[in-house]
């Protein structure tokens, strides 16, 4: 059991202990899980929050609830500092924090392991029609969102950005949410934003029944240098009809998202929340589309750290072949 169950349990104990002294009746005790998600308008804290329930509903003496956070950066260290039990990630990002680079230079973080891998992100590069914004050439010079503090979607589009030659000094940078972005797009304080988010999110479906968007498609060229910058980045395609106004597929940068714990949680656990998240993956699915993809090959084809040895336990018993680079 993680130190952060365990603290919070130790409240719970004495909450049951002080109702069944008044009550007269013995009261079971619940382990609480906390799950560090992202911002309300990406797919972060859908898919948290839908995750919680199924360990509430499937997992006898736990419950868990879904925490509202800056997303894939910080959850890293929240996890590393035992004040998250569970964590959603950008493959990026985990593979920087597990290894000490990138964002993580000099803070290598070698306690992160991986339940599974959920879905894949959709890098979004959405402007308003007329803005004048139609590459991201089109970008210098412009205002523009680049994410949330501490979020995956700023790494995303720093490595972006970095690869095809545009740096910060270059735009005028602003780190807001998702929800935040929306928002200013539609009130003319920014000319353009980038979401990291699987599809469709609420956030950026909201502005576009409000607002006439374009989802900026990037170039065959850009789309090589960006995975040339980032080997997690792969390409992926954005539907036509996602939202209103964006009637074509478009080829966008997909990355991983990554469900991620502390080397500290118990086999037992890790185990227990893998067996029943595979087994009740309908119940993610109604929560939203993106758990699809949450499949065991998804996980073992896209997860850029080692998996939790509970984990390894469910999937061996499925039949499943564990790659040497997902051992811890």
């Amino acid at each position: 059991m993680t130190k952060s169950v365990t603290r919070r349990s130790f409240g719970l104990l004495g909450t049951a202990f002080a109702v069944a002294m008044t009550c007269g009746a013995p009261a079971m005790a619940q382990n609480l899980l906390s799950i560090a998600t992202g911002g309300t308008g990406g797919v972060y804290y859908p898919i948290g929050g839908g995750l919680a329930e199924i360990i509430n509903n499937h997992i006898d003496g736990y419950s868990a609830t879904a925490e509202v956070t800056g997303a894939s950066v910080e959850n890293m260290g929240l996890i590393a500092r035992g004040d998250a039990d569970l964590a959603i990630g950008l493959a990026d990002t985990v593979a920087q924090a597990y290894s000490g680079t990138g964002r993580f230079e000099g803070q290598q973080l070698p306690m992160i392991r991986s339940l599974a891998s959920l879905y894949a992100n959709m890098v979004h590069i959405v402007a308003l029609e007329g803005s004048g914004i139609a590459s991201l050439e089109d970008l210098r010079g412009k205002r523009v969102s680049v994410g949330a503090p501490g979020s995956g979607t700023e790494v995303n589009t720093n490595a972006i950005l970095a690869a095809n030659g545009i740096s910060y000094d270059e735009i005028e940078e602003q780190r807001l949410n998702f929800n935040e972005t929306a928002d200013a797009l539609s009130n003319g304080d920014i000319d353009a934003g980038f979401w990291s988010v699987g599809a469709p999110t609420s956030s950026i479906l909201n502005l576009a029944t409000t607002q006439n968007i374009v989802v900026i498609a990037l170039s065959e060229a850009e789309l090589d240098a960006a995975m040339a910058e980032d080997a997690t980045f792969t390409k992926t395609t954005l539907p036509g009809g996602s939202y209103n106004g964006v009637d074509e597929d478009i080829t966008v940068l997909g990355v991983p998202n990554v469900l991620t714990v502390s080397s500290e949680m118990s086999d037992d656990l890790a185990y227990a929340i893998t067996k029943a998240m595979f087994e009740n993956i309908d119940e993610l699915q109604a929560v939203h589309p993106a758990a699809r993809e949450t499949t065991v090959d998804f996980t073992l084809s896209a997860t850029p750290v080692p998996l939790h040895p509970g984990a390894i336990r469910y999937y061996e018993e499925v039949g499943a072949t564990i790659p040497d680079s997902l051992r811890p």
